[in-house]
């Protein structure tokens, strides 16, 4: 029986978590599945997500949420954060693999955010041939263009609907190239039942996969990411030319068995640990 069992209190105005191992604020925040967090410094970032501004810090295993109560915390930041997930017992049973193994042991602070669908889908659209840098800047426009402004700073991410309106021409200003009618095509679908989301939640993941790929110009590595970061379908496995380089070297061309059902976690260990291995 697993004795992981996070801590929660308030604080004055913060919110304090303890007791939760398996959380590195970089690794987390800035190893490519979200796109709207900055470092402030070594222990501090702020990003926003859900139509809300957020400054997290961690000290001596100590996640601070600033300016947070707990019914914000309880509503937005447990999933999001995915804090009430055992990390660690899903080390231990990937860890029958020995690259695994070694890839969680080095990479273990990394967690598996629970992001909005919507905004997950299209950052992965805008993320197809772009760089972090990149795909950051057309979100941050995307945002500043259609979403509302924030107490604090920054923008919401427009919702679905309100793209779902417009025309790929409107989107012009964000420079986001030959995305742009894809982001539409996303949007409305994404309103008008041209997908079916609960079919995408619950579906064996082929079929799931099948059903994002819709989308006009969404294809299986874009999917698979909507799917594992917008979706938390932490079956789904998203395949770069890194992954598909590992999986032929150090698996015979087959994910390990023992990774079954976690294979999204474990491809994160695996993503950073051959990055580090080539750095």
């Amino acid at each position: 029986m697993s004795n992981y069992n996070p801590e929660v209190t308030q604080k004055g105005n913060n919110i304090e978590i303890c007791k939760v191992k398996h959380f590195k604020l970089k690794e987390t925040l800035d190893c490519g599945q979200a796109f709207r967090w900055s470092e402030i410094d070594e222990n501090t970032w702020v990003g926003i997500a859900n139509n809300r501004r957020l400054v997290i810090g961690l000290n001596n295993g100590v996640i601070t949420l600033y300016d947070c109560t707990m019914e914000e915390y309880e509503r937005i930041w447990r999933k999001y954060f995915d804090i009430d997930r055992d990390y660690g017992a899903i080390i231990d049973i990937i860890s029958k693999n020995e690259v695994l193994k070694k890839a969680a042991e080095q990479n273990y602070g990394i967690r598996i955010l629970r992001q909005d669908k919507w905004e997950t889908l299209c950052s992965f659209i805008i993320s197809q041939n772009n760089n972090i840098p990149r795909i950051k800047g057309i979100i941050e426009r995307l945002c500043e263009g259609f979403g509302d402004a924030l107490e604090g700073g920054g923008y919401t991410f427009p919702s679905a609907e309100k793209i779902a309106e417009l025309e790929p021409m409107d989107l012009a200003p964000i420079r986001s190239g030959f995305r742009a009618r894809y982001i539409i095509d996303g949007a409305r679908k994404f309103v008008t039942g041209g997908i079916d989301l609960k079919l995408i939640e619950t579906a064996d993941i082929d079929i799931a996969r099948a059903e994002l790929m819709k989308i006009t110009g969404v294809g299986v590595k874009v999917a698979d990411c909507t799917l594992l970061f917008g979706f938390n379908r932490i079956d789904a496995l998203p395949k770069d030319v890194w992954i598909k380089r590992a999986i032929e070297q150090y698996f015979d061309g087959k994910f390990p068995e023992c990774a079954r059902g976690y294979e999204g976690i474990a491809q994160q260990y695996l993503f950073n640990y051959i990055r580090l291995q080539n750095t």
